[in-house]
Formats: structure tokens, C-alpha cells, sequence
């Protein structure tokens, strides 16, 4: 991922008030720091049936649905603590969505890499069985007729230099949400809550 790419993330994440562009700015590194430890070259699906639900291919339709629909959005952003919203109009949901995608566990060399609780009312979830993986668990329910009711995913990225949480919520033309919180030595920490209406 390009630092342009980020930018442009960050800024339609912000489409407010100067005091929104400016939040931009301020956590533009921290962020930046976060999205590059999540782009790092992946393992190609070699073809095999996805051993957890596809999450990316969900999301790339979603993505592609919200594109056709082309609503307005009421969103709203926060940043530790100070809040802005708006309707607008998404000019890239992939941008939007980017955080959901990259959240995808259907890499070969992680086949292995996480278990597999089913209940009985039709939800899923996956965790993490190793501390490095950036996707620690990813909770799917389902409604009667067996269609996504709602997604929820907790990333994780850390080293000694900073830690990055993530809690991204999705309900299939409801709502979504992105909560950050990242912390960044001799820099302090940022918190910040994007949401958004889809009806």
C-alpha cells in the first residue's frame, strides 16, 4: 500500500471541518505505521477450496453493492473524544472498506492458524492460536434464512515502537463501524470512532 493510498484513506475517513483535516494530520504517521505492518506481501490462495469464511469476498460484493447504490451515508467521526457528522456521499467504498478486507484469514500458510467454534444458533467464530497474527478473532451470525446478520473483528498489531487495536463491526445494510485505538511510544495515544449509516 502506497503512502498516497493511506492519505486517501485517512482523508475520506475525515470529509468534515478543518478541525477533521487537521485530526488527519496529526495521526497521519501513526496510522500510516499501523497500515503498513498489514500490507506486507500475502500468500496466494493456491487455488483450494477457503478453509473459514471468505471474508474478503464478502466484503468486495458489499463493496460493489454499496458502489451501485451509491447512498448518502450519514457518518460520523471521532477523535479522541471529539465527534463530527455528516451525510456524504463515499466516493471509494473500497477505501472505505479496507480495514474489513484486509482482515481476511483464508491465507494457506494459515490453514491451520485458527479454530473453528460454531453455535447453535448459526454463529461462527474464529480465533487466533498464534500471538503474531494480526487478525486475533472474527465473530459471523446469521439470520433465520442463513444470510449475514452482522460481522464483528478484532485486529491486533503490535511491536516495541507502537500497538494498534481495531474493533470493525458490520450489519449488511445497517450500519458499520471502525474503532481504533493506537499508541505510539514518545508519541501518546490516539482513539478514534468512525460510523456509518447504510440506510
Amino acid at each position: 500500500m502506497t503512502n498516497n493510498t493511506s492519505h486517501q484513506m485517512l482523508s475520506q475517513a475525515f470529509p468534515f471541518s478543518k478541525k477533521g483535516q487537521n485530526a488527519v494530520a496529526l495521526i497521519f504517521v501513526i496510522i500510516l505505521l499501523s497500515i503498513l505492518s498489514s500490507c506486507k506481501p500475502d500468500n496466494v490462495q493456491d487455488g483450494s477450496k477457503p478453509k473459514y469464511y471468505d471474508i474478503a469476498g464478502y466484503f468486495k460484493a458489499e463493496i460493489a453493492k454499496q458502489r451501485k447504490l451509491n447512498h448518502p451515508t450519514l457518518k460520523s467521526v471521532t477523535h479522541n473524544g471529539s465527534t463530527e457528522t455528516k451525510k456524504v456521499h463515499i466516493d471509494d467504498w473500497a477505501l472505505e472498506l479496507a480495514l474489513f478486507v484486509q482482515s481476511d484469514i483464508n491465507k494457506p500458510a494459515w490453514r491451520d492458524s485458527y479454530s473453528v467454534q460454531s453455535g447453535i444458533d448459526g454463529s461462527i467464530v474464529y480465533t487466533a492460536k498464534e500471538p503474531e497474527l494480526r487478525t486475533r478473532e472474527i465473530v459471523i451470525t446469521r439470520n433465520k434464512n442463513n444470510s449475514i446478520k452482522w460481522i464483528m473483528i478484532f485486529n491486533e498489531s503490535k511491536n516495541r515502537l507502537y500497538q494498534t487495536d481495531e474493533t470493525l463491526t458490520y450489519r449488511p445494510d445497517s450500519l458499520y463501524t471502525i474503532k481504533k485505538q493506537q499508541h505510539v511510544s514518545f508519541l501518546g495515544t490516539n482513539n478514534y470512532f468512525i460510523k456509518g449509516s447504510l440506510n
